[in-house]
């Protein structure tokens, strides 16, 4: 990976977590206070939607992380080793962790009037997208691993070539 688009890519993601941030505490407060506005019907919606909004941006924010200690693996050369291992499956785990929460979210909403029954479909249809990522980026650390057997086998043969010389 080049130096240009490793920069290019830390600036999005400090981008991307200071938007999170902002969201957190900026506009949460922001939508707790709309929300106490609610018709008396939907009052015990406020909580967990707070809750579940919070929980899904801390999801984002691991995986914002993680990527960003990826790069500065790939920066320095080091990402085909076990250790890269441990900031994919974190992200695999937010992932996962993230499409449980906007599940719980459709849930939250399923039962009453206060939305749409389209709108449930839509959030579960969001649910299975994150889990479809979180697929994909498992798939991507099964050619992660493969790449590390092989760069551990080219390196032992490497070993055994040079007692042989």
């Amino acid at each position: 990976m080049g130096k240009l688009t490793v920069i290019a890519l830390r600036a999005v993601l400090v981008v991307l977590l200071a938007g999170s941030v902002f969201v957190q505490a900026v506009m949460v407060p922001l939508l707790a206070v709309d929300m106490e506005e609610l018709n008396a019907d939907y009052a015990y919606l406020r909580t967990p939607f707070l809750v579940i909004t919070v929980l899904g941006v801390v999801t984002v924010q691991v995986v914002l992380v993680s990527v960003w200690r990826l790069v500065t693996m790939v920066a320095r050369g080091t990402v085909f080793s076990h250790a890269a291992f441990r900031y994919v499956d974190v992200v695999i785990g937010a992932l996962v962790a993230a499409a449980v929460v906007v599940f719980g979210l459709a849930v939250l909403l399923a039962p009453g009037e206060a939305v749409a029954p389209g709108v449930v479909l839509l959030i579960c249809g969001v649910v299975v997208a994150i889990l479809g990522v979180a697929l994909i980026v498992l798939v991507l650390r099964m050619l992660l691993a493969q790449a590390v057997a092989r760069d551990a086998e080219a390196a032992q043969m490497q070993a055994e070539l040079d007692e042989v010389i």
